[in-house]
């Protein structure tokens, strides 16, 4: 999306850094009582102080997207700390906050599904609320709200829900997420009865063969050139870092673009997977679970492609993400599963 004028991207650069200083003191508070052993629920009430730049209803769900990821970090510890519960295996840490005032916050906030407006035509736009102060500064009025250009259209339509915002800095580009809730009609697959499995590897990203007869095979060998060559500029500069730093804005920009490169790569490789698995029928998903031939056949280049690039928790991630829209269903196999042995024989 795009502001309209020079104000307009003034106004919304302001209620974006406020949003994200009211999640980084409402985390800083919440931290301090966490390692004193207090409870992380009781602290200043961040909304009235934020109120009048913020505006309430994004005050109101910063402090309640805050709130929920605290009750996921206690869920995971609950996990962690559980001898019969083997889900997490690395002590988790508690949330985090969005940058800082020296090295730049992160421009973030989010937006109640109820005041806010996205029109989607000929002139796509959306309207978001301000706080009162901050459309005083801007001259907007009292039942005024801040409207930007969208660009683009959904994939998606039905029910909508909290929108979220941010700024990304390496692309110079205001974004905005907006969930939506789907029917189920529009999330059932054709016929719903074949299988597919998936086979990630160190050299060859992806291979797959269905219960149909069909193949793909999706090579990331120049995808990973480029990570690796970012890689190295990543390690070229944090070696010319001051004693005692270990990291700058330039550093933490390539290392965004790279993840970003690996992230876009990652979602359209799937989304074109995806579906092709719908057209076939495709009702469930085997995916091969890499963690214990990982630990059998570690190196520096295979632990490189598989945990950065390949990125194999996040894959599986989005793929259940993306699968679930086409109402299809993903399971992780180990090799010790009889299916997966296979499915693993099928597709190399």
């Amino acid at each position: 999306m795009r502001p309209l004028s020079d104000a307009d991207e003034r106004l919304l650069r302001r209620l974006l850094d406020a949003s994200a200083s009211l999640w980084n003191e409402l985390t800083y508070e919440r931290r301090q009582n966490y390692f004193e052993g207090q409870s992380v629920w009781e602290t200043e009430d961040y909304r009235k102080r934020y109120i009048d730049v913020t505006g309430s209803p994004a005050a109101q769900q910063l402090i309640r997207k805050n709130g929920k990821a605290w009750e996921s970090f206690f869920s995971l510890i609950a996990k962690y700390e559980d001898p019969e519960d083997d889900e997490v295996t690395e002590r988790p840490s508690p949330p985090g906050d969005w940058g800082n005032e020296d090295e730049g916050r992160e421009l973030r906030t989010c937006i109640r599904n109820d005041v806010y407006t996205l029109e989607i035509g000929k002139r796509s736009r959306l309207e978001i609320p301000a706080g009162s102060h901050l459309k005083d500064d801007f001259g907007l009025g009292p039942r005024e709200r801040l409207r930007l250009e969208v660009v683009g259209n959904p994939r998606w339509t039905g029910e909508q829900g909290r929108l979220e915002i941010t700024y990304d800095e390496v692309d110079d580009t205001y974004r905005a997420f907006q969930p939506v809730m789907v029917p189920d009609d529009r999330q059932d697959s054709p016929l719903a009865s074949e299988e597919a499995a998936l086979d990630v590897g160190a050299n060859t990203l992806v291979a797959c063969t269905t219960t149909t007869g069909s193949q793909w095979l999706y090579e990331g060998r120049e995808l990973f050139a480029r990570f690796h060559e970012t890689s190295a500029e990543f390690a070229r500069r944090q070696s010319q870092l001051r004693e005692g730093r270990y990291t700058s804005r330039r550093i933490r920009r390539l290392y965004r673009r790279r993840t970003r490169r690996r992230d876009h790569a990652q979602a359209a490789l799937i989304r074109d997977l995806v579906e092709r698995l719908y057209a076939e029928g495709v009702a469930t998903i085997y995916v091969g679970d890499l963690t214990d031939v990982l630990s059998a056949h570690w190196s520096a280049d295979v632990n490189e492609k598989t945990h950065q690039f390949w990125a194999f928790k996040s894959l599986v991630k989005r793929l259940a993400e993306t699968a679930a829209e086409y109402g299809i269903t993903v399971e992780v196999k180990s090799d010790d599963d009889g299916v997966s042995g296979v499915w693993r024989a099928g597709c190399n």
